[in-house]
């Protein structure tokens, strides 16, 4: 049969074997994968003793309210990481190898198992918290099933660890369609809605939010049917269960909402104790004030306390140890409008912070220079805190570069926010092996790999303190009033008067909803490659005249190799994408090819292993020109039609550039799978814990699979049992809502 084949069609067919080979293995995480340790010793060392206490249970805060996320990522999540705990708890990772080795499993299927327990960990729950993308263990069913029946936890509780594994053990492993992904309705799995709702149900959820001025941030929805009528029930997040209010709601859908508080009881009230005991080691006024409205906020599930809580964090200037807690990024929701769980605790670096302080002072200088008339810019910039952050503690689904925060629109309109930079996150999750550096030519690749880190920091200064803190939402409030002069705003555009803006309780979110995140990561992404060309800001970050340069082309092309990265994010069979930044970037790339004259060219080819590759290039000398010219016009219109809340129109851009086909100068559908081929795995953080024992102590482990495993087993120590069954009972409480 080979002889019978021309060399060409011998390679594609190899290259179409390995294709299949390499996507379905998207679905486990390799047994090579990077795992590295968080280094904070030295940040924490230097903590007075009333400083890390407070850490101390701002951090026990987090990790309680971060178990939430197992909840609201997938229906078995909760019962998988209850089995790990149970396993591990019992016998360490090493003493059960020797388990392993009884029930059959080579050494390399028990490091397949250690990963797959390490990545559950890390992303609070069995579906990639960057992509969306459900991953199982790389080894047999039966295999892992005869590890845990000779494991020690299941000698000493046989019918407890059988109906645990019966309880999970065939979503563990399934792979059917549906549940590749997450998603809302036939497109995922999604627990932030009962099993029933589609999008239409999620739109008239939202209608009835905005009437009752409600934020989605801490619900999830179920639906029921009672008495021939649909009824929906908005569950708060709250330690208090007590609570209900019926309201019906427009008559015309002939539906019933019901509001309803003890979403996550048992950990909302675990956050809240430890929010009060963090509160008696507070530095300042703001800090106790801060805790007070959180704590009303889990306990009763009120967004207003929250946001309250949210004001104090932002008055409370350059504190030593700095956190955020609470429903926050909505990433995950598939309508984009409900928030996972998510607390940091972290010590600022002194050093790093002062540059971006400097950036800080330069913001009023620099934000006339965005490609906007001023009328589509903040009335005022209220300068906020930014600094540079060692990460103590991240709960949550994973941990980001940096953040702006809060993410509440009139908060951040008329209030401030603050900017975080993870110094210690930064220093580690970046780092790349020129061997696995793909798509990039050669003679790119060192000074990629020398300029990664410091390009990287300048963007995602600029991405959160001028991205995510620039632009003006034109609103008309519930009194009729507008915030700008409705007569004499014009479109840039189009030179006409705008017609359209923000009305009542409207915001950002509910209006833009399914495309609100990922559109404005891809604004904020522009601004850090329009104003990084800004030669005061490159001197700010130390960097003058030919390293400068450098610093600019490696950002550039850093970005539309994300872009060609970005693809592995796409789902072709629902044409969605499943990570918001990576379909921006993917968008800034087609922007940055559509602007043509060869500053960016893409190219297949075949690679020296004999399989399917390709090429990204960046044409330097037309960065300044071409780039900025092509940016320079598409961030204007980004701009424009969040200021304007012109739906429509942003729909219409926007999901046009996301669109990924075979047709066109680019076939990107083809192109996806050469990235899956060539695809290397997201690292994976190991975080410490602390501990009262007289004065607090840091407690370190290795940066490895079973280094992330004994974290989390001691992490909940002392109350170990009692934590796994308040997880199985509420996740028990809602297991028919998912069929």
């Amino acid at each position: 049969f080979l002889g019978t084949q021309s060399g060409s069609q011998f390679l594609r067919l190899q290259a179409s074997r390995l294709l299949f080979t390499m996507v379905d293995s998207q679905y486990f995480l390799p047994n090579d994968i990077g795992i590295s340790a968080l280094d904070c010793t030295e940040a924490f060392r230097l903590l007075s003793p009333r400083e890390k206490l407070y850490a101390h249970y701002l951090s026990r805060s987090a990790w309680y309210g971060g178990l939430a996320v197992l909840l609201q990522t997938s229906p078995e999540s909760a019962s998988i990481f209850v089995l790990l705990q149970r396993l591990f708890r019992k016998q360490p990772a090493a003493q059960l190898e020797s388990m392993a080795t009884a029930a059959g499993l080579s050494p390399e299927e028990y490091q397949a198992f250690l990963v797959y327990a390490a990545g559950l960990y890390a992303n609070m729950g069995n579906y990639k918290s960057f992509g969306d993308t459900k991953f199982i263990p790389n080894l047999p069913q039966e295999k892992l099933k005869a590890l845990v029946w000779q494991s020690q936890a299941f000698q000493d509780s046989p019918s407890e660890m059988e109906a645990l594994w019966d309880s999970c053990s065939t979503l563990l492993f399934s792979l059917e369609d549906q549940q590749k992904q997450l998603g809302l309705g036939d497109k995922g799995v999604t627990t932030y809605f009962s099993g029933n709702c589609c999008l239409e149900d999620a739109e008239l959820a939202q209608k009835f939010l905005d009437s009752k001025n409600l934020s989605a941030y801490n619900t999830r929805l179920f639906k029921n049917k009672s008495e021939g009528k649909a009824s929906y029930e908005v569950r708060l997040a709250s330690a208090v269960q007590k609570g209900e209010s019926a309201m019906s709601f427009l008559k015309s859908y002939d539906c019933v909402f019901t509001v309803s508080r003890g979403d996550y009881a048992y950990l909302m009230k675990k956050v809240s104790e430890n929010l009060e005991k963090a509160k008696d080691h507070a530095a300042n006024e703001n800090q106790k004030r801060m805790l007070e409205e959180y704590a009303q906020s889990f306990t009763f599930g009120s967004i207003e306390a929250h946001k309250e809580g949210s004001r104090f964090w932002i008055k409370d200037k350059g504190p030593i140890v700095e956190s955020y807690i609470g429903f926050i990024e909505s990433y995950r929701d598939p309508f984009g409008s409900r928030g996972e769980f998510e607390g940091f605790v972290a010590v600022v670096n002194k050093a790093m912070s002062e540059r971006f302080a400097k950036l800080v002072s330069s913001a009023e200088v620099l934000l006339p220079e965005l490609p906007w008339p001023k009328d589509f810019e903040k009335d005022r910039f209220l300068l906020p805190d930014f600094t540079s952050l060692d990460v103590l503690t991240f709960a949550g689904s994973g941990i980001p570069a940096g953040i702006n925060i809060p993410n509440y629109d009139d908060i951040r309109q008329s209030e401030g926010f603050k900017n975080v930079s993870l110094g210690n996150v930064l220093a580690v999750a970046y780092a790349t092996q020129k061997d696995k550096l793909t798509f990039l030519d050669e003679e790119d690749k060192d000074m990629y790999i020398k300029w990664k880190g410091p390009s990287f920091e300048v963007q995602v200064g600029l991405h959160e303190l001028l991205g995510h803190g620039s632009g003006k939402l034109f609103v008309q409030d519930e009194k009729g009033t507008f915030n700008f002069e409705q007569d004499n705003v014009r479109n840039p555009e189009t030179g006409e008067q705008i017609t359209t803006w923000y009305k009542g309780n409207e915001t950002w979110d509910s209006k833009f909803s399914t495309i609100s995140c990922s559109y404005e990561e891809c604004r904020a992404e522009c601004v850090g490659l329009y104003l990084c060309l800004n030669k005061h800001v490159l001197s700010i970050f130390g960097h003058e005249d030919e390293d400068a340069e450098e610093v600019v082309y490696i950002n550039w092309l850093n970005m539309v190799r994300a872009g060609l990265l970005g693809l592995e994010f796409f789902t072709p069979e629902s044409k969605s994408w499943r990570q918001a930044h990576m379909q921006a970037r993917f968008v800034i790339l087609r922007v940055l090819l559509e602007a043509g004259e060869g500053l960016v060219t893409l190219k297949e080819s075949i690679g020296k292993d004999g399989r399917p590759d390709a090429l990204i290039t960046l044409d330097r000398s037309k960065v300044h020109t071409v780039g900025k010219a092509a940016i320079e016009r598409f961030l204007c219109k980004l701009q424009v039609i969040k200021s304007t809340a012109d739906v429509e129109g942003g729909r219409a851009l926007y999901e046009g550039y996301s669109a990924v086909s075979d047709t066109g100068s680019h076939n990107f559908l083809h192109l996806r799978e050469t990235v899956l081929l060539r695809k290397e795995a997201r690292k994976m953080f190991v975080q410490a814990n602390t501990r009262v024992k007289g004065h607090v102590e840091l407690v370190e482990y290795e940066g490895s699979a079973a280094g992330l495993i004994r974290s989390f087993t001691e992490r909940f120590a002392d109350d170990a049992e009692e934590v796994e069954a308040h997880l199985l009972e509420l996740n028990k409480r809602d297991a028919s809502c998912w069929c």
